[in-house]
């Protein structure tokens, strides 16, 4: 009879292939939790957006002028218009017109917000559906 030679796996290579296999599969399930609860963790982030309406909030009321605080909301002037800001009846803070026309939501999932006026300086108090409590304060220029 002829012998021939054949390569094959024996029995130890194939346990280190499935040990190899295993461990694989258990780091890409750990780094996939890791990679889902971070993608949750900042899609639910109030903070970014926190931050955002601050930025935008701000630039909004660079150069205009205060008018009044009426009805939970803030009246400025603003190239001969003017704009009112302020939480709405749904669960949003918004711009409009002074006359309420237009709608500009600027932040969203609010509970609760109260503006406030001590001086020039205008307080806006803003509570969030989850329960966060936030301040922005904006200081107008004196005419």
């Amino acid at each position: 009879m002829l012998k021939r030679s054949l390569k094959a796996f024996t029995l130890l290579e194939c346990l280190v292939a499935l040990l190899t296999i295993a461990g694989s599969i258990s780091i890409y399930n750990g780094l996939t939790k890791i990679v889902s609860s971070n993608v949750h963790y900042l899609s639910n982030n109030e903070e970014s957006d926190w931050l955002l309406f601050c930025q935008q909030f701000r630039s909004e009321l660079e150069e205009t002028t205060f008018q009044r605080i009426e009805d939970g909301k803030l009246y400025v002037k603003k190239d001969n218009k003017e704009l009112a800001f302020g939480k709405s009846r749904s669960t949003d803070f918004r711009k409009t017109n002074a006359d309420g026309r237009g709608y500009q939501p600027m932040l969203l999932g609010i509970k609760e917000a109260t503006i406030s006026q001590s001086a020039k300086i205008v307080r806006v108090d803003i509570v969030f559906e989850n329960g966060l409590e936030r301040t922005f304060m904006y200081a107008f220029e004196e005419n």
